[in-house]
């Protein structure tokens, strides 16, 4: 059990670093309460566990081809950029009224899960973590210890997600409006930032 449960500090530590989707989930968390922030976390979750299957198949290192690395950086600069820039408009029309009209469960879950799949480092990060995860447990464990110790990772990002859907959602209704769109403008922002991250990454694997 102890190494069970170290799989899943192991995955908490994973989800915690800020990124573009702990900034999504917190501007969603904040404009339209915890279950938009809790399906955002959802489709990020469903594009990490297809980056689990690419490293246990051995599909990642198509993915790390420098046509397909471009195309992922430049695809992730738009989808960053977009919603950035979408959340920096919308959140001069932000208000604490639950009666007003929200993004669809299913936009805000494919926004999860595009923001995900578009991001290379999380390609390169899977490939190392789990990677080696899954070369120290072959070597020292069977098959069932392999599936027991992803669930543990995932499990710990799972929790982690819960957590940043409760503490983003209950911002709305700790703070006061101001705040609540100052907040919303700084993750626009954060995503733009990571957009034009991705953007000189995309120019510099197509011009060097």
């Amino acid at each position: 059990m102890g190494i069970f449960f170290s799989y899943v500090f192991l995955g908490l530590s994973l989800a915690a670093p800020l990124g573009p989707i702990n900034a999504a989930q917190i501007n969603q968390g904040i404009k339209n309460g915890f279950l938009h922030s809790w399906f955002l976390a959802i489709g990020s979750l469903f594009a990490e566990l297809l980056f689990i299957l690419a490293v246990f198949f051995g599909v990642v290192h198509f993915l790390e081809t420098p046509l397909m690395k471009t195309f992922l950086w430049s695809y992730g600069t738009f989808v960053l950029g977009y919603t950035g820039i979408e959340s920096l408009k919308s959140s001069h029309k932000l208000t604490t009224d639950n009666h007003r009209s929200k993004d669809s469960l299913l936009k805000v879950f494919t926004t999860g899960v595009l923001i995900s799949i578009s991001n290379p480092l999380s390609i390169l990060f899977w490939l190392g973590i789990y990677g080696s995860v899954l070369a120290n447990t072959i070597h020292k464990y069977d098959t069932s210890h392999l599936f027991l110790y992803t669930a543990a990772i995932v499990i710990g990002l799972v929790v982690w997600d819960i957590f940043m859907a409760c503490v983003s959602s209950s911002f709305r209704h700790l703070l006061n409006q101001t705040t609540i769109k100052w907040i919303s403008m700084i993750t626009g922002i954060s995503l733009i930032g990571f957009a034009v991250y991705f953007g000189y990454q995309a120019y510099f694997l197509i011009f060097r």
